[in-house]
C-alpha cells in the first residue's frame, strides 16, 4: 500500500501533535511545580528505575544459554554497562558504550 503525499502529511502532523500533547500536557495540568500530587511525585521516583529493568529484563529474555556462543556476547556488555556505571555514574555513556561493545563483538568476534 502506497500513500499519497497529503496522506503522509497528515500521518506526521498527527504524530507530531500526539507528540507536543504528551509533552505539554504535564505543564497545562500542573503548572506550579512545586506542588505536585503525591501520586505523581511517587511514579516520578518509582518509574525510571522500573523501566530500566523491564529493558534490562526484555533484552535478555532471548538469550540462549545451550547455544553457542552461551550468551557470552550479552554478559559480557551487561558487565561492561555495570563496572562503567559504577566507576562514572552517567547512565547514557554505560548504556552507550554497552551497546557498542555488545554490537562489536556480535559482529566482529561471535
Amino acid at each position: 500500500m502506497t500513500l499519497t503525499a497529503t496522506e503522509t502529511l497528515l500521518m506526521i502532523l498527527a504524530v507530531a501533535a500526539g507528540c507536543l500533547v504528551t509533552r505539554f500536557l504535564p505543564f497545562l495540568l500542573f503548572p506550579d511545580s512545586r506542588t505536585l500530587p503525591a501520586g505523581v511525585v511517587y511514579l516520578g521516583r518509582v518509574l525510571p528505575p522500573a523501566m530500566m529493568g523491564m529493558l534490562v529484563v526484555y533484552s535478555l529474555k532471548g538469550i540462549d544459554l545451550t547455544a553457542d556462543p552461551f550468551g557470552l556476547p550479552e554478559l559480557l556488555a551487561v558487565a561492561l554497562i555495570v563496572i562503567l556505571h559504577r566507576w562514572k555514574h552517567n547512565t547514557l555513556l554505560s548504556i552507550a558504550c554497552g551497546t557498542a561493545f555488545y554490537m562489536a563483538l556480535v559482529q566482529l568476534v561471535f
